[in-house]
């Protein structure tokens, strides 16, 4: 859903933060090898980046967790790669901006063009006094819900952007090391240019977070909590039901400083929960079926589908622009959106940043060794 949806019509379903009522169950994977960590340091590989090595996995999910567009797994081959060991960090898109000079997609008004493909046929232009700079935010709720009515915990807000993530009077003075959000694919694109570096394909995204576990549930294992420990920042309200929150005591929940928790089998941290991630493909949520129909044995280095498909978003054709988008936020919440699992996976409108969506990117560059 665009910003001009939130803002004018407010009612209809998101699916960035979409989720089903899932029961968590106990699976059963295996760790394929012990990955060896390798983290560039500017002189072997580049800075603050892990080498992901060439290797075939299964991917998408067959387990009881997993949703319709995670499946059936298929093998797929990826050749080896550089990714950034965390989320871009508000200071790291700082100094993109001060170099550069760069405007956010949230702090521009929005192009009716990029707007109105994601309306239904036939929907006025909205007068210039609602297309302001802006974005969208996640709000709560003061009591509980219905889960389908995402709405009630999403406000479009003017002002919101990068620097006011959660609209005026909201800063990222005290959190250079939290995840950028507010971001769209746009700026991604953009910052990436400027980095020299790209967005990971769906196939590659998986095969990082994964960190050598094949079918594993989460990044870290089968177990949501192992001896009762929180591997990832998903909703930590425990006291209230999401996506209830005491304006009082303010919301509670938040990004959190990029590697608060242990990495991966391959050293990279958050690459579930904190902030969901873009990456380059095309979102169709009948994608993985279409794969596993191939004949191939494995398939190799897949770069996406050629267009957007998703019936499943009231409001917005189904093959309105969207972008892949991987790895949960802090708002999955384990009875609403499982989506902090490495299999999890879902569409966005390239041009709607979010506050609880940011990006991580890889890079072309010789192996460790070459």
């Amino acid at each position: 859903m665009n910003r001009y949806q939130w803002a004018v019509a407010g009612v209809v379903g998101i699916a960035l933060a979409a989720g089903f009522i899932l029961t968590q169950t106990n699976g059963s994977s295996q760790e394929v090898t012990k990955p060896t960590v390798i983290i560039g340091d500017g002189e072997i590989g580049p800075e603050g980046m892990a080498w992901i090595p060439s290797g075939t996995f299964l991917m998408g999910s067959d387990s009881e967790l997993a949703q319709p567009n995670e499946r059936p797994t298929h093998s797929v081959h990826v050749d080896g790669f550089w990714i950034d060991t965390t989320h871009v960090t508000n200071a790291q898109f700082a100094k993109f901006v001060e170099e550069t000079g760069y405007i956010t997609t949230a702090e521009r008004k929005p192009d009716w063009e990029t707007v109105r493909v994601q309306l239904p046929p036939g929907t006025p232009k909205p007068p210039d006094d609602v297309l302001v700079p802006g974005a969208i935010v996640f709000v709560g709720t003061n009591k509980p819900v219905p889960l389908n009515q995402y709405w009630a915990w999403w406000r479009y807000k003017p002002g919101a952007n990068w620097r006011h993530p959660k609209g005026p009077g909201s800063t990222i003075e005290n959190k250079p090391d939290h995840p950028v959000v507010q971001v769209s694919y746009e700026d991604v694109q953009a910052y990436a240019k400027w980095a020299g570096k790209r967005l990971p394909t769906e196939a590659e995204w998986e095969y990082a977070a994964r960190g050598g576990k094949e079918q594993a549930n989460y990044s870290w294992g089968d177990e949501l909590m192992p001896n009762g420990q929180r591997m990832a920042n998903y909703w930590n309200k425990e006291d209230t039901v999401f996506p209830v929150v005491n304006p009082a005591a303010g919301d509670g929940v938040d990004t959190l400083p990029a590697g608060s928790f242990a990495p991966n089998g391959y050293g990279l941290y958050d690459m579930t929960g904190n902030a969901w991630q873009w990456v380059k493909d095309w979102y169709r949520i009948d994608y993985f079926a279409q794969q596993a129909q191939k004949d191939e044995a494995s398939i190799r280095n897949p770069q996406g589908p050629a267009t957007s498909f998703d019936p499943s978003q009231p409001g917005t054709p189904a093959d309105a622009p969207k972008r892949v988008i991987r790895g949960g936020s802090f708002l999955c919440d384990e009875s609403y959106c499982l989506s902090y699992r490495p299999s999890a996976r879902r569409g966005a409108d390239p041009y709607s940043p979010m506050s609880h969506l940011g990006f991580r990117l890889v890079k072309d560059a010789p192996p460790p060794g070459s």
